[in-house]
């Protein structure tokens, strides 16, 4: 009878260890976890004719377009016409959220001159998938924040635990064979890395992208990066002119 009480203590405390996991390796807010719901307002297509640039936010691991809802507001602000696009980053593979991604952006971009591309974390992996495969006509600039361009050693740490949930975990993997560690280089497209220095999920070093236009190192940590004013200030100075107005000494690249 005590075995039988202990299993499933057991596994009670086993779920709790993979939520606490999936907690720190994703960065969920209480309110992403709690009102899922509230992300179908934060779409923010707009008028796929109303002649705007087009900057599409791509949110990280396990996120939300919650996530990005400050940044894509302040990109509204200054007259982009934002798509912030959700996505399950469960079950399906980098490619397969890859092409999904490829085939919305495809119908928001019929008339925009130009279509740019912020993303955070795991969202720049599936963007820079994108412009590898299947890239899109007029593809102007990209942000990336905090990607793990040479793969993570906390996926390396969490995929043998949470790959089973997260199936992207793996390909983010330090590995050489990894999908992120095998996407092949983007040509004929600007590219500005945001970096946290204070970021324990991808290090300064893992965010490194060789080719890319610039390269900014933030006082930051890793889940609510997209929402510090100076981030935004980048993102918006590189969107406009393929720079980031920042201090020579903070500037990488």
């Amino acid at each position: 009878m005590a075995e039988m009480r202990g299993g499933p203590g057991r596994s009670r405390i086993g779920r709790a260890l993979a939520a606490c996991a999936l907690l720190a390796v994703c960065g969920y807010t209480l309110r992403e976890l709690i009102d899922d719901h509230a992300r179908a307002p934060l779409d923010r297509d707009g008028d796929a004719d109303d002649g705007r640039e087009l900057v599409v936010l791509v949110h990280g691991l396990g996120r939300t377009r919650l996530s990005m809802a400050l940044l894509a507001e302040t990109l509204e602000r200054r007259g982009y016409r934002v798509l912030n696009w959700g996505y399950s980053s469960t079950r399906p593979s980098v490619p397969e959220i890859g092409a999904a991604l490829a085939e919305r952006v495809a119908e928001e971009t019929r008339d925009a001159p130009r279509v740019h591309f912020v993303g955070h974390s795991l969202g720049n992996i599936l963007v820079r998938w994108m412009l590898a495969h299947r890239p899109p006509e007029r593809a102007g600039r990209v942000v990336m924040l905090t990607p793990p361009n040479q793969g993570s050693r906390v996926a390396d740490r969490y995929a043998p635990w949470l790959g089973w949930f997260l199936r992207p975990l793996a390909e983010l993997s330090t590995d050489p064979a990894s999908t992120v560690r095998t996407l092949p280089p983007l040509r004929h497209v600007e590219i500005g890395v945001i970096a946290g220095e204070y970021d324990r999920k991808v290090s300064v070093d893992e965010a490194h992208l060789p080719g890319a236009t610039a390269m900014a190192i933030v006082p930051a940590m890793h889940t609510f990066v997209m929402n510090r004013p100076d981030v935004q200030r980048l993102v918006l100075s590189f969107l406009a002119r393929g720079t980031f107005d920042i201090p020579r000494r903070a500037a990488h690249g």
